[in-house]
């Protein structure tokens, strides 16, 4: 991927800067502090296998402790990742159901992070993005899809039910009934179909995917990094508690901002009416 000049001026230099490595799951930053996760399986569609799955959790990892102001996750034209290798799946039955849940837990932890990590994150989708995948997306803050995209959560074609976030996380996307629908009837369904039923943040032209990631990703880079990690935090935390402690976590994240040195700065920049120097502090 080619970097192209940002009009975020507010992004400071990454004293970290991402490097592109990594077989099955690259890092790049094309501009200063947005950071690109591409899945770089193309030969499978951008399955899942064990080094993939490990890869990930390193990048997870990575970006958590990175100056990154927000994160695409993407594929490839034709796919932004179709799950499971189901040629490994096998594997995973007959090692038995302790083994399989070991596999699980790793999934879930890389999943798990990304919704953890108090930075924005995009999925970018381009193609299939079929159960895993799906569910690696569905983990992300914003989802981007052309229209020629593929969605849904196929697991019940094989006797399953999406087991890495894709009925706990479709909960909290578009509620009890729809997640109902998502997974008992609607299987892989046309990006439209996704949009309609509230899958998707944005539905866009098929080539303009990433254009309107990098578009969005400028946006969120330019606004003080602290107050939106702070936000994704309070706001995912809210979704599993009752509504006064809701109250209470909103109270606590405020109070912690006002002691900033981002929110003296875009006081200061209000009353001088000129754009804040975020410095995620």
């Amino acid at each position: 991927m080619n970097a192209v000049t940002t009009e975020a001026a507010q992004a400071p230099a990454n004293t970290g800067a991402a490097q592109e490595r990594g077989e099955f799951v690259r890092i790049s930053e094309p501009e200063p502090g947005i950071w690109v996760l591409r899945l770089n399986r193309p030969e499978a569609m951008n399955s899942w296998n064990a080094r993939m799955r490990a890869e990930l959790a390193e990048a997870m990892e990575e970006v958590a402790m990175s100056e990154a102001r927000v994160v695409l996750v993407r594929g490839d034209a034709k796919a932004f990742s179709a799950g499971e290798d189901v040629r490994g799946m096998a594997g995973l039955t007959q090692g038995g159901t302790k083994k399989f849940r070991a596999v699980a837990r790793q999934i879930h932890s890389a999943f798990d992070l990304i919704e953890a990590i108090e930075v924005p994150f995009i999925a970018v989708i381009e193609g299939v993005a079929a159960g895993g995948g799906m569910e690696l997306a569905l983990s992300c803050d914003f989802r981007i899809a052309g229209r020629n995209a593929r969605l849904g959560l196929p697991e019940g074609n094989v006797g399953l039910i999406p087991g890495s976030g894709g009925c706990s996380r479709l909960v909290r996307c578009v509620g009890a009934a729809r997640a109902k629908q998502v997974v008992m009837l609607e299987g892989v369904m046309k990006a439209e179909r996704a949009n309609e039923l509230g899958l998707l943040t944005q539905l866009v032209d098929a080539g303009q995917e990433m254009e309107a990631a990098m578009e969005m990703a400028r946006k969120l880079a330019a606004k003080a990094p602290l107050a939106l990690g702070m936000a994704k935090l309070v706001i995912n935390t809210c979704a599993d508690v009752d509504l006064e402690t809701g109250r209470r976590l909103e109270r606590i994240g405020q109070s912690v901002l006002k002691k900033s040195a981002d929110h003296a700065e875009g006081a200061q920049s209000f009353i001088e009416k000129r754009k804040p120097n975020w410095t995620g502090t």
